[in-house]
């Protein structure tokens, strides 16, 4: 902050300097260094406290003119005092007799000109709480009676929750501005009770609760009026008896006031009205068993008289059971309707009687609660009724839903076939009602089962057959009480490669250069199959080929002495299985024409040696022979001298 005022200060007297006609306001060069709050005597105080918020700002200015302040003191981000003044003096914010709602996190903010800067925030932590007072405007009351309570926090502000209790349980909740909360408070019951209050001073994010107030305590006297409740017969009731209720008011002698009376059993009104007695009857059922009652209102009092009355059943509920519980479309089926339990020592097992509803369910009655027929070829809903002295009741709906005969399975293969290798097959029948048993059989044996529940499941075997023909031998059985039988399973199946081997033609020794070979490579195995040959030292192959055969051959055209080497075959099928073959050695021997004219010409040059070998041997002795001659002519010279 320092370095950017002196830049100022200097960019402003060089443009005086340089543009003599400008006017500069010199006093109004400033910089705001630092802004502090501090809370006196401390940021932790007890309550009543004299606390101080002091703001102080460094400024530094050129001139001597005074700068116009402008304080903002923010609690919790929110404006809670502000003053501008001329001062350099600390702004000082007084919190007399502090409470807590004057806790908090304070800031102090200044602006002067177009400048603000805000102080680090303090904290304002004011403990403890006035005790609360409580009052009410009556302390003997009859029941029913409303009685107002007021409730005080002496010298709090702020928002204030008030919580009201009766006998230590909290009854009521009121949250106010202020630093007291009334309220009404009915009593209902009779007898002693015990009042007092407490509140909570809100700061958020924070809240401080009070200690309990003064306990008040008020008196309830009872209104002399009691309802009566009467129902006769008093023991043993059974489904059938007549009930005679009866409510009544019993009342001080010479006493008017308005009334109201109200029979109920549960949620059902039975009768209600404002005389001094209610009657009511009704023919007893189970239903009936439980809690009736007598509600007496007299203005704000209610009083109630309850009894519990126990119906005994007649008989119990009829249940409608199937049998079988199974049944395809039109198949016999029996519906028995029956009462488990009856009351014998008031109802005969004769006098009980059962009917099938509806009555035109193509279902003939076979004696007391049987119903014989055959099943629809839908679903159906049956009830049935059973009645005794005017009681009825009726059973649940029983739906029979005749079960889909399966349909004959379809038999099917989820991958390839492969001779020796698992793979598996998908049993289905495309209707039929679940669950269905799926049974693979092998010849006519069964191998596994699976049962599907859901439509969602699928059966599938996982097999491995060892020759080509076990394929046929699969077929497929589902049961969900009708029985059906596939197909036999029809697949190809894929019998991977083996024994390759690698022919060639001429046979080794008969190779020729200018001959033409063939390398035949052949396996035993299921077509189509790619062949590819190679010679031994190359990684790419000489040449590739697929064919519908067990065999088939490679070309090599005018061979020469560089296709001697090593050469081998590789084959795969749809079984993903590569095989090859081992290696052969070709040798190209030199052909029988080049070997002819070798000779010849090896004759040839003998010849021509011997020639020259006998003409020099002749030369030779040429001389010998004339030598001798000179010789002997010599000597008859010598001779005849």
């Amino acid at each position: 902050m320092g370095r950017l005022t002196l830049i100022l200060l200097t960019s402003t007297l060089l443009s005086s300097y340089f543009h003599p006609g400008r006017v500069v306001d010199a006093q109004s060069i400033f910089t705001i260094r630092e802004v502090s709050l501090s809370m006196e005597p401390s940021n932790d105080v007890p309550r009543d406290t004299n606390v101080t918020v002091r703001c102080r700002a460094v400024v530094s200015s050129l001139g001597q003119e005074v700068l116009n302040r402008q304080y903002t003191i923010l609690k919790d981000r929110v404006q809670v005092y502000t003053k501008t003044t001329t001062s350099s003096e600390d702004l000082l914010y007084p919190l007399p007799m502090a409470r807590a709602f004057n806790s908090g996190k304070y800031t102090c903010q200044i602006a002067i000109e177009d400048k603000r800067e805000v102080s680090k925030y303090q904290k304002l932590t004011v403990t403890g709480l006035s005790k609360p007072e409580l009052h009410l405007n009556k302390a003997v009351v009859n029941e029913g009676e409303e009685v107002t309570v007021r409730c005080t926090a002496p010298g709090e502000t702020g928002s204030i929750i008030f919580y009201f209790y009766e006998d230590s349980k909290e009854i009521k909740e009121e949250q106010v501005s202020s630093n007291y909360a009334e309220t009404k408070i009915r009593f209902t019951s009779t007898g002693i009770h015990k009042c007092h209050c407490a509140y909570t001073v809100v700061v958020v994010p924070d809240a401080f609760r009070s200690e309990q107030s003064n306990i008040v305590t008020v008196s309830v006297k009872e209104i002399p009026y009691t309802p009566v409740l009467e129902i006769l017969p008093i023991y043993k009731i059974y489904e059938g008896d007549t009930l005679d209720i009866s409510c009544s008011l019993r009342r001080p002698q010479y006493n008017s006031q308005s009334t109201q009376l109200i029979l109920s059993q549960g949620t059902q009104l039975l009768s209600s009205g404002t005389k001094d007695k209610l009657n009511h009857s009704l023919v007893a059922l189970a239903k009936h068993s439980g809690e009736f009652e007598c509600r007496l209102e007299i203005g704000n009092v209610v009083k109630v008289a309850k009894k519990n009355v126990s119906v005994t059943e007649l008989f119990s509920l009829p249940t409608l059971t199937m049998s079988p519980v199974e049944v395809f479309p039109r198949e016999p089926l029996t519906l028995i309707c029956k009462s488990e339990s009856l009351a014998s020592e008031r109802l005969h097992k004769e006098e009980l009687t059962y009917t099938l509803e509806p009555s035109d369910a193509y279902l003939i009655p076979r004696g007391a609660g049987v119903f014989q027929g055959k099943a629809l070829n839908a679903d159906f809903n049956y009830t049935c009724t059973a009645t005794a002295k005017g009681i009825m009741k009726q059973s649940k709906i029983l739906t029979v839903r005749p079960k889909l005969p399966v349909s004959a399975p379809k038999i099917t293969v989820l991958s390839k076939v492969i001779l020796g290798r698992p793979f598996e097959i998908l049993c289905n029948s495309s209707t039929g009602t679940l669950p269905i048993n799926y049974t693979l059989l092998h010849d006519y044996m069964p191998m596994d089962m699976i049962t599907v529940k859901q439509p969602y499941e699928e059966a599938r075997f996982t097999v491995t057959i060892t020759r080509t023909d076990d394929i046929s031998k699969y077929i497929c059985q589902a049961n969900n009480g009708r029985k059906e039988l596939s197909r036999r399973l029809d697949a190809t199946v894929i019998v991977p490669l083996s024994h390759p081997t690698l022919t060639v033609v001429p046979t080794l020794g008969e190779i020729y250069e200018g001959d033409h070979l063939y390398l035949i490579c052949g396996v035993q195995g299921t077509p189509p199959v790619t062949f590819k040959w190679y010679r031994v030292g190359n990684e790419n192959p000489l040449y590739s080929t697929t064919s519908n055969s067990n065999n088939t051959d490679y070309q090599v055209k005018d061979l020469a002495k560089h296709h001697s080497g090593m050469y081998f075959c590789e084959a795969i099928n749809p079984a993903n299985t590569a095989v090859g073959s081992n290696p052969v050695t070709i040798e190209v021997r030199m052909a029988l024409w080049k070997k002819a004219l070798i000779g010849g010409i090896c004759l040839l040059v003998l010849a021509v040696l011997a020639l020259l070998f006998v003409l020099y041997y002749r030369s030779k002795r040429g001389r010998r022979e004339a030598a001798a001659e000179l010789s002997v002519l010599r000597a008859l010279n010598q001779m005849t001298l």
